[in-house]
C-alpha cells in the first residue's frame, strides 16, 4: 500500500534540523563528484535494529538494492543520516526503510515501512 508524501519540516527536532542542514550543505561537493543520491537503509524488529553505512549512487533514481553504489567516502555524513532515521522503527514487528538525499533536487526523503501481524478467524458449525 502506497502512502502519501508529507512534509514534516515543522515536526523536526533541533538535532534533525541541524542534520538536514548539514546534508544539504554537502550537495555541491557531492554533485561535483558525480553523486546523484546518498542513502542509508534501516531495518529492525523485536526491539533491535540497524542502520547500514551511508552509500552513494550515480543513478537517475534510487531504490534500495537496485543499483551498485559508487566509491565515494561519505562516512562523515553517517551521523546526520542516522539523526533522520525514524524513532521506534524497530519496535514490535519492526520496520524498514531509507533516508535518501537527492543531490540534484536538494531534497531529503524518509521512507518508513512498518511491519504488522494480522490474522483471519473462521468460525463454523459442523
Amino acid at each position: 500500500m502506497e502512502g502519501t508524501v508529507q512534509n514534516h519540516e515543522q515536526n523536526l527536532e533541533p538535532e534533525q534540523k541541524a542534520a538536514k542542514a548539514a546534508l544539504l550543505a554537502e550537495c555541491d561537493k557531492l554533485a561535483a563528484a558525480g553523486v546523484t543520491f546518498v542513502a542509508v537503509h534501516f531495518d529492525g524488529y523485536g526491539d533491535d535494529g540497524a542502520t547500514e553505512e551511508v552509500k552513494c549512487y550515480d543513478t537517475e533514481w534510487y531504490a534500495w538494492g537496485e543499483h551498485e553504489p559508487v566509491k565515494y567516502d561519505a562516512s562523515h555524513l553517517q551521523e546526520h543520516f542516522e539523526a533522520l532515521v525514524p524513532f521506534g522503527y524497530e519496535n514490535d514487528c519492526g520496520g524498514f526503510g531509507d533516508v535518501v538525499l537527492d543531490v540534484t533536487q536538494r531534497k531529503i526523503s524518509v521512507e518508513r515501512n512498518d511491519r504488522f501481524e494480522d490474522y483471519t478467524t473462521t468460525r463454523y458449525e459442523v
